[in-house]
């Protein structure tokens, strides 16, 4: 019997023997086409990391994972306190401060019922990091009952009965503070766009709208 010969590639060829005359065969040009391009990928990520540490500032402190010391500048006075990276504004606040009028209700930045004012900003203190607040001008509800000029807002609620559960109460009582703080003289559609971000699942809007323009006048007669 004769002896089985191996198959030949269309140059004549036994099949993975290279070429005997040094011809570039099909699978050594994709070989050698694929390791250039591995290679090529390989170093733009190197140098795209080199230019990354160098632009990194040198003086940028790292935090935790442990607890840190950190102060907090709240209703005018500072408070130390030892947080986690990962502690929020609500809950440095709420636990480690007692300041539990600001309310935690969805705990994802949709109703508002945690907002504080961040340089008289409102802003939702569960989605804001603790540390993020340092340096700043906190103000929370207890802030606001306290201020002789701004405690109007929180009474006129309590005047035209702008609340029932309450829960959001804070919360509303904030944005409303913010709005008074930057405009004096609302329209009703200014107060309803202040708090176009506070839910209030009991319904009480026109009685915060009728509220925030009573504290409105209440201010402008007392300045």
């Amino acid at each position: 019997m004769p002896e089985r010969q191996p198959p030949h590639n269309e140059a004549g060829n036994s099949q993975g023997s290279p070429p005997s005359n040094g011809a570039m065969t099909r699978r050594g040009f994709l070989k050698g086409a694929g390791i250039t391009a591995a290679g090529t990928a390989l170093l733009d990520g190197m140098q795209s990391l080199r230019e990354a540490e160098a632009a990194t500032p040198q003086h940028v402190k790292e935090y935790g994972p442990e607890p840190f010391a950190i102060t907090l500048h709240v209703n005018g006075k500072d408070h130390t306190l030892h947080i986690e990276p990962r502690t929020t504004l609500a809950e440095a606040l709420r636990i480690q401060l007692n300041m539990t009028g600001t309310k935690i209700s969805c705990d994802r930045g949709v109703c508002s019922s945690c907002a504080v004012l961040l340089d008289k900003m409102p802003v939702n203190s569960c989605m804001t990091l603790a540390i993020d607040a340092a340096g700043h001008e906190i103000t929370t509800i207890e802030g606001i009952a306290d201020d002789e000029r701004m405690k109007a807002v929180p009474a006129a609620f309590v005047r035209h009965d702008a609340m029932q559960c309450g829960f959001c109460t804070p919360g509303m009582v904030m944005s409303c503070a913010a709005l008074l703080e930057k405009n004096p003289h609302p329209t009703e559609d200014d107060v309803r766009y202040a708090v176009s971000g506070n839910l209030c699942r009991c319904g009480t809007y026109p009685k915060v709208f009728a509220a925030t323009l009573d504290a409105a006048g209440q201010m402008v007669s007392k300045a």
